[in-house]
């Protein structure tokens, strides 16, 4: 059976079911995602708002002991009703900028996850696959107003029940989807001195790894930032296929290493010698 036919045969027997999603990949190779619900999106959101809520109490408490201040002096009886007015101007925006960006920069620079979301193991990503940038997380929660409204994310859910990625409006502006975070072991990247100053053992010659080009490192890179998306069973094979395309065309035997590991030894000598062409 072609991959074709088994592709249509597994879409078949998965009709019906919104809580998968497949995303075809550049190392030809199909993630499968477990697409979150309302419930599990419902809770991280919960958690998050609680955490706003207590730091939005803080800052009352805050403004109310400056505004008590300010009409206790002097001045307060002439400037009294524009010093308020522009103060509850100050509060509406200061509120609706800490709401806003909770959301967008820990979902920008904590891989897709607010501490809700973590805590429900959820993460937001392109559905591409590939992580959201800084802009795509502030796209998504500009329109969370809208997917609030008239309340408890009335519009959001509506929303999300008529697509089978339950996809908010946010969502579907910036092109994200939530899904749930894969458990697998960490990756090889993340365990070696790639990321503690301490250099990574070089598993090819220099001559060697030259013969490779920036499009080369740039797929090498974006199977290291999917491996934690992927089977065990299916990483091993891709990092394996991958390691075979490379050395194939370094001209270099397949090394008797972890092919993870090759990779990665690939990856940080490309990147000390600043290959950018």
């Amino acid at each position: 059976m072609s991959s074709f036919e088994q592709r249509n045969f597994r879409d078949q027997a998965t009709a019906g079911q919104a809580d998968t999603h497949y995303i075809d990949t550049p190392e030809q190779v199909e993630l499968e995602y477990s697409v979150a619900g309302v419930g599990s999106r419902f809770v991280a959101v919960l958690l998050d708002m609680l955490l706003l809520g207590a730091f939005v109490v803080v800052e009352l408490a805050v403004l109310v002991l400056i505004g008590a201040a300010s009409l206790a002096s002097p001045a307060a009886g002439k400037f009294g009703v524009a010093a308020g007015k522009w103060f509850l101007a100050f509060m509406i925006f200061i509120n609706f900028a800490i709401f806003w960006g909770y959301f967008a920069l820990f979902e920008a620079y904590w891989h897709g996850q607010t501490p809700g979301k973590r805590a429900m193991k959820l993460r937001v990503i392109k559905d591409s696959g590939r992580q959201i940038t800084l802009f795509e997380a502030l796209a998504r929660n500009l329109l969370r107003v809208i997917d609030w409204m008239p309340s408890l994310y009335l519009v959001g859910v509506i929303t999300m029940l008529c697509n089978k990625r339950n996809q908010r409006l946010g969502d579907l502006a910036a092109g994200t989807m939530v899904v749930h975070e894969r458990l697998d072991e960490p990756s090889l990247l993340y365990q070696t001195g790639t990321t503690q100053g301490a250099p990574v053992a070089a598993v090819f010659p220099a001559d060697a790894v030259a013969r490779l080009d920036a499009q080369d490192l740039m797929v090498i890179e974006t199977f290291f930032v999917r491996m934690l998306d992927l089977p065990m069973e299916t990483r091993a094979a891709v990092a394996y296929r991958m390691v075979a395309q490379m050395t194939a065309k370094m001209g270099v035997a397949v090394p008797e290493v972890n092919p993870e590991r090759a990779l990665e030894s690939i990856a940080y000598q490309m990147r000390s010698v600043g290959r950018t062409n």
